[in-house]
């Protein structure tokens, strides 16, 4: 048995069979997506090399979920999209630590409206009892408004009107094909007889 706070090791082997070393039995995906909604921690490993495997076991299990649910998916194929479209780009780093920090954001915003509404029914787990759909949902919509602006955060925007105008400005311009002045040799003359024209003014008066 693991020490107390130590992860079960979970050897995977070759024959794709999962062997709970914690309860010395085999275990299926499902089993492993139990273990994660109990909060246990665990390590999936190769059996013969020992080789960590957790994270490939773990997209294995989502990808079970999402073709196993019946109805609407959890992952809109809008996010599935976005997600497809980090890797490899320049933010790919940032992308881990901000959905674990988001994640956590969510999972503290229900763990909050959980214990309001145990507080409600007088300590019970307001799971026992019948939740107005309208509270749930406007958390979720809520959470999910702040996820989606904070990931548009980091995709590419675009320069606006008044940047690119800027910028057209600030770049040198060519000179014409007759070899005639440039837009900005002749915004420089145009200042020098502005003050020459000032100074004749100041000298008549």
């Amino acid at each position: 048995m693991p020490e107390k706070n130590e992860p079960v090791i979970i050897k995977k082997y070759a024959n794709r069979r999962l062997y709970n070393t914690g309860t010395s039995t085999y275990v299926t995906l499902e089993d492993l997506a139990q273990m994660v909604r109990r909060k246990e921690e665990f390590v999936v490993r190769d059996a013969k090399t020992g080789e960590d495997l957790t994270h490939s076991v773990l997209t294995q299990i989502i990808f079970e979920l999402e073709n196993n649910r019946e109805g609407q998916n959890l992952l809109p194929i809008s996010f599935l999209r976005q997600i497809i479209s980090y890797y490899g780009d320049q933010m790919e780093t940032v992308v881990p630590s901000f959905l674990e920090q988001s994640m956590q954001l969510f999972a503290k915003e229900q763990a909050r409206m959980r214990e309001q509404m145990q507080q409600a029914f007088g300590g019970k787990d307001f799971m026992d009892f019948t939740v107005p759909m309208s509270l749930i949902e406007e958390t979720t919509r809520r959470n999910i408004q702040m996820f989606q602006e904070a990931m548009r955060f980091f995709a590419p925007q675009p320069p606006p009107a008044q940047e690119k105008e800027e910028k057209k400005k600030e770049e040198p311009q060519p000179q014409k094909a007759n070899g005639g002045p440039t837009s900005a040799e002749l915004q420089e003359l145009r200042e020098q007889l502005a003050a020459m024209q000032r100074k004749i003014d100041s000298l008549t008066k």
